[in-house]
């Protein structure tokens, strides 16, 4: 496919951004290649500067549950936007919206909405240690929580250790306090928690950051008792997996109750929004009825309000996750018995309509079994959809996403791809 123009666009943005892009992934390093930029989507479909189709299988990250430019969405934020945009003072639009959330989610017993999921998990962290008086937190490797200084630490191996930065301008004083966990392994945790000096455990209950990983059986129960033992807050972070793996969530499709969650994406309706919650009595500690610090200028913002509450209110409707893991499994089954079909080693990691093929041959359970993965073979993998008019997320450890505009014709012809560039 032609990509004249967006390589003219990339030139003009290498200019003014660094690295052309607002987010490091969208550069497409790590599969050989650059960016192509976005025209506009539509449905599964987004388009290019140069005019070319893609099925789309990122879905700007996973928000896009119910496709590009959903009729339905689109019409509340035009009728929304025509009150005014942004007030900075209280709406009942932020209510209706944390009514809508708590009843999906009922673990969120107080709600405060945010801007970005990094801002959920910065606060609900910050909240934890003013809820606890204990200063130490323990997140897994792989895991990602946002770009909060004291979660981007280089992961250990083995044992737990503390955590050092894993990027430059992050002070050693900022990450000292993390400790880092194999994902799927509760011995290390236990050790952590052992000491007495731990806030919070931050985990993604369903892993997409290291592409997916599922937890295993009683992972999530022995995080949850494990946590009641020590008085230490348990977060579930939900900004990917809220309202994708169910309607309420991992915590509903497993049936564990977390201490606080952290949740954005799908809550925006494709509009920057996420939210922090959980429990009353830690929620309490918030200003301006606690301790607890946290603001922002365009909080519970009304389009994204608007947009979240209609998009929550979409996914409610009879059939709609059974339709998603329909969809999901049929993709899954698909890419692995292309690749199958090529004598080509890989595994497929689904949870309902996240899903990800990773080129190794041995189960993908913690960060470490990811990295065996092979990831030049991803990038001509990436590069051979493309060609193809499929859009997969550019990375080996990165989750893809189907969505309720994917028909199943739209599933074959993403499956009748990945067996041509598999086969070449």
């Amino acid at each position: 496919m032609g990509t004249d123009k967006s390589a003219a666009i990339f030139e003009r943005a290498k200019q003014l951004i660094p690295g052309g892009v607002n987010s490091p992934v969208r550069a497409c390093r790590s599969v050989g290649t650059d960016p192509v930029f976005i025209s506009r989507g539509e449905g599964p479909f987004i388009f290019d500067a140069d005019g070319n189709r893609y099925l789309d299988l990122i879905g700007s990250w996973g928000p896009l549950i119910l496709g590009h430019a959903h009729p339905e969405i689109l019409a509340v934020i035009t009728e929304t936007m025509a009150r005014g945009t942004t007030f900075g003072a209280p709406t009942e639009i932020e209510v209706t919206f944390a009514e809508t959330l708590r009843k999906a989610v009922p673990s969120m017993e107080m709600v405060r909405a945010v801007s970005s999921g990094t801002e959920a998990t910065m606060s609900a962290l910050r909240l934890a240690r003013g809820f606890t008086g204990r200063a130490k937190i323990i997140k897994a490797d792989g895991g990602y929580h946002g770009h909060a200084d004291c979660l981007l630490v280089a992961a250990g191996s083995g044992a737990a250790t503390l955590g050092i930065p894993g990027s430059a301008g992050v002070p050693e004083g900022a990450a000292a306090d993390t400790i880092v966990v194999p994902y799927n392994d509760l011995t290390t945790v236990e050790q952590a928690l052992s000491h007495g000096d731990v806030a919070a455990v931050i985990i993604e209950p369903v892993a997409g950051n290291m592409g997916l990983v599922a937890p295993a059986p009683g992972y999530l129960e022995g995080l949850r008792a494990l946590c009641t033992k020590h008085g230490t807050v348990l977060i579930f972070d939900e900004v990917m997996t809220g309202f994708r793996v169910a309607f309420g969530g991992a915590q509903a499709r497993y049936n564990i109750k977390p201490d606080l969650t952290t949740i954005g994406k799908i809550i925006g309706g494709g509009l920057p929004a996420a939210a922090f919650g959980g429990r009353a009595d830690i929620m309490q500690k918030l200003a301006p009825l606690g301790p607890v610090y946290q603001a922002g200028t365009l909080s519970g913002n009304p389009l994204a309000m608007a947009a979240g509450i209609k998009a929550m209110e979409i996914l409610a409707r009879p059939g709609t996750y059974e339709r998603l893991e329909q969809v999901g499994a049929r993709l899954g089954d698909g890419l692995l018995a292309a690749a199958k079909a090529a004598g080509i080693p890989a595994v497929m990691n689904r949870v309902g309509s996240m899903l990800t093929l990773f080129f190794c041959d041995s189960p993908v359970t913690d960060y470490q079994s990811a990295k065996a993965a092979d990831t030049q073979r991803f990038g001509s993998f990436f590069r051979g959809m493309r060609d193809r008019g499929v859009f997969l997320p550019p990375s080996q450890f990165e989750a893809a996403f189907v969505s309720l505009a994917h028909t199943d014709e739209h599933i074959d012809q993403i499956i009748a791809a990945a067996k041509a560039s598999l086969a070449s």
